[in-house]
């Protein structure tokens, strides 16, 4: 599944929107969201794997302690207990003991998954300064991949050279929403459909051979619908694929 000739594509949902078994008897692939809000419990990753068929793929997005700080309205979904001091150390790529345990937590899921891949989404309020930069830097230096492919999906007033020379220099892949911003790293593909429109967008057919034309004529990409109807239109451009 997912296969289309000119590239290897997987079309999948930013989340499971459908049950489990309907999920996995339709699209080939998830990003996995909860592990940004507060990563599951272990046994939970482990169940997940274990009802995936074979060939299956996961991808997941790291926890929010590492790229949101803690004024982030996300952080309403958190259960883990911060102290004041912990709250002062999270986010921003900060590398503190507690964005290492977020690491550390997230790895330890990507590993029950299986998964290959992890999404850094940074909020807009992540500019571009030099502190940032650096930040980034010494976290991407520092923290332990076990050969995963990281996927770095900048917001806000990122410019195309500096997303491009910090991807090269950290070996980073540049995500992007293909209707928003083109991917300035090469190789791997990796899409994450917000919505047109914001998350209620619901795409047309115009829309989705649009999408079509910016895949990559070699090469592996993803295609992972995040909107309000992300089920039927991961399931249409599926469809658009293998006509």
């Amino acid at each position: 599944m997912g296969g289309q000739g000119r590239a290897q594509i997987k079309v999948g949902c930013c989340g499971f929107s459908l049950s489990h078994e309907r999920y996995f008897a339709t699209f080939p692939v998830v990003e996995i969201q909860q592990t940004f809000y507060e990563p599951p419990q272990p046994r939970t990753a482990a169940r997940w794997r274990e009802q995936a068929p074979e060939g299956f793929e996961f991808t997941l997005k790291a926890w929010q302690l590492i790229t949101h700080e803690a004024t982030s309205p996300t952080y309403r979904r958190l259960k883990t207990a911060l102290s004041e001091r912990e709250r002062a150390q999270v986010g921003a790529f900060r590398w503190t003991p507690p964005v290492r345990r977020a690491w550390e937590r997230t790895l330890e899921i990507a590993r029950l998954l299986r998964a290959a891949k992890v999404v850094f989404q940074c909020p807009a309020s992540f500019e571009p300064t030099s502190r940032n930069m650096d930040r980034m830097r010494r976290f991407f230096r520092e923290a332990p991949r076990e050969g995963l492919t990281l996927i770095w999906e900048p917001r806000g007033r990122w410019q195309p050279e500096q997303i491009r020379e910090l991807c090269r220099e950290l070996g980073l892949v540049h995500g992007v929403d293909p209707f928003q911003a083109r991917a300035v790293t090469r190789g791997l593909r990796y899409f994450r459909l917000h919505g047109i429109g914001g998350y209620r967008t619901k795409y047309t057919d115009a829309d989705l051979e649009r999408l079509r034309a910016q895949l990559p004529e070699r090469g592996p990409a993803y295609v992972l619908f995040n909107n309000a109807e992300m089920a039927d239109d991961a399931r249409r451009f599926l469809e658009l694929l293998r006509s």
